[in-house]
């Protein structure tokens, strides 16, 4: 379901300076956004958006909900997983990423006091995951170099949302979720940490900045504005931390602690750049996802990935 969510007011800072939009007229850009910690960026661009510019955020509860959006063209951009990326452009979907999001924002938690303090322990426990999600890819390599896979657990199909409620009733044993996901979890007492599942060739690559084919072919200009206010919004983020914290109790209802506990171990960086290692990042998770026939092919990288624009602004 698609919720319209209100855009911060940009009152206190006077924008920096941003490539302007090739039209003079007014007009107004559809971003698409997530529900998570790692997501609130697009709720920071109003501030520093050129005059004549009105970015409405649309948020989606699914990741692929959101990649769909942006191959139908019901956002002009979008937010979202890798996993929904790369599924959707193995499909031959027009789908391109031109910039990086936010890296980490995950986590693997099981019920306190519980066995399940590593990996090796998760064997036979009824695990929730979000079946398509990049959460679920990252668990499935760390079962991989764990010597298990997922036969060796009781998958069960969980929403973001909903874990850690289900991990406090004891529907479920763990999870691989998103953030404010574990540091609900943790900072409540509900969960213990398993681990952060960073030590992958993946890295911490999480969410990315994309929208379709059709976008950048019909207006350029526009890519290099929205990736430049993008750019702007995330490296004030994480200078202020703290004011990304009020902000996402107050736009996602999030409970405070689980906020402060996601920035205290250091589990989101907001992020632009679609550099040469967040690109190898890619290319190793798509192979990943053909390991895991979770695709019959690979995307063609060479539209898939589109450095242009982040180059251009690196420059």
């Amino acid at each position: 379901m698609i919720r319209r969510r209100s855009l911060l007011a940009g009152a206190a800072l006077a924008p920096l300076a941003t490539p302007m939009i090739a039209r003079a007229e007014t007009r107004t850009v559809k971003m698409g956004s997530l529900r998570l910690i790692h997501s609130m960026t697009p709720h920071f661009y109003q501030r520093f958006a050129p005059a004549g510019l009105t970015i409405e955020v649309i948020t989606f509860d699914s990741p692929t909900d959101g990649k769909n959006a942006v191959v139908t063209r019901s956002v002009d951009f979008g937010a979202f997983g890798i996993a929904a990326g790369t599924l959707g452009a193995a499909a031959g979907e027009p789908v391109v990423v031109v910039g990086a999001f936010c890296n980490k924002g995950m986590g693997i938690v099981s019920k306190a006091g519980s066995d399940i303090h590593a990996i090796a322990d998760l064997k036979g426990k009824r695990m929730g995951i979000w079946p398509g999600s990049t959460q679920e890819v990252f668990l499935l390599e760390r079962l991989r170099e764990t010597g298990m896979s997922i036969r060796d657990l009781v998958n069960v199909r969980v929403p973001f949302g909903e874990m850690n409620a289900m991990l406090a009733r004891g529907e479920i044993d763990a999870y691989v979720g998103a953030e404010p996901g574990p540091g609900l979890s943790l900072s409540s007492g509900v969960g213990q940490l398993v681990e952060y599942p960073y030590g992958t060739p993946m890295g911490g690559l999480n969410m990315i900045f994309a929208t379709s084919d059709a976008v950048i072919k019909q207006d350029p200009a526009l890519v290099r504005t929205m990736l430049g206010i993008h750019r702007q919004a995330s490296d004030y983020m994480m200078a202020h931390l703290d004011e990304v914290a009020d902000a996402t109790v107050r736009i996602l209802g999030a409970p405070r602690p689980a906020v402060e506990e996601a920035f205290k171990a250091n589990n989101v960086e907001y992020t632009w750049r679609l550099d040469d290692k967040v690109m190898g990042q890619a290319r190793t998770y798509a192979q990943q996802m053909l390991a895991l026939k979770q695709i019959r092919q690979l995307p063609a990288f060479d539209s898939f990935l589109n450095p242009r624009f982040s180059n251009e602004l690196a420059a």
